[in-house]
């Protein structure tokens, strides 16, 4: 399915932000099968018609949250360890910054979740990119010398599996454990892991 193109205004590109926050509001409530696009544009408070002026269907809009949730995600992440001093230390921040995202935004983090069954394609390449970019930076940081040598493809799906846990555990389950205690915890694994010695 090919996205139409973005709004060339302000008002539009707007009015687009607005649907999509509504869609992200019902869907990530309600879930995809339950939502409805008449409810997505009551909240938005544009007309139906309009809806289809920015997206052809449900599954489009679905589809668009799902890269949107990775897109700013990426950006906060990015933002977050771009100070950091080493790699160690960027996978503590890294998972802080996670964590705290996918706390303020449950929904955004709900379909993602529900991407797995309505859009497959959109539920890869979401991790893949995300896996493709943790890869890279433990391939830096590893020739840089601050981590051991390892293989850096396993290496980042698991830490990727890891965060997309405890964000389960936060999201889905309602955990209210502080982050930072939450964050200490996993990041004593990544540093130390299971071994005595």
């Amino acid at each position: 399915m090919v996205a139409r193109p973005k709004p060339k205004t302000a008002r539009g590109e707007a009015t687009r932000r607005a649907i999509l926050e509504a869609a992200e509001s019902v869907i990530g409530t309600a879930g995809y099968n339950e939502a409805s696009i008449a409810e997505i544009t009551r909240l938005a408070g544009v007309a139906q018609g309009t809806f289809y002026i920015y997206f052809k269907g449900k599954e489009e809009i679905f589809r668009a949250l799902v890269l949107e949730m990775g897109r700013r995600l990426r950006g906060a992440l990015s933002d977050a360890i771009e100070a950091s001093p080493n790699r160690v230390a960027a996978e503590r921040e890294g998972l802080r910054t996670f964590l705290t995202f996918v706390s303020a935004h449950p929904e955004l983090y709900r379909i993602v979740q529900e991407a797995l069954f309505v859009d497959p394609d959109a539920y890869r390449t979401y991790f893949q990119t995300f896996a493709d970019a943790y890869r890279d930076g433990l391939e830096a940081a590893e020739a840089a010398g601050e981590i051991r040598p390892g293989d850096t493809e396993v290496r980042a799906w698991a830490l990727m599996g890891m965060a997309k846990s405890l964000g389960e555990r936060a999201v889905v389950w309602g955990d209210k454990r502080p982050i930072d205690e939450v964050v200490e915890a996993a990041h004593d694994l990544i540093v130390n892991g299971l071994g005595r010695g």
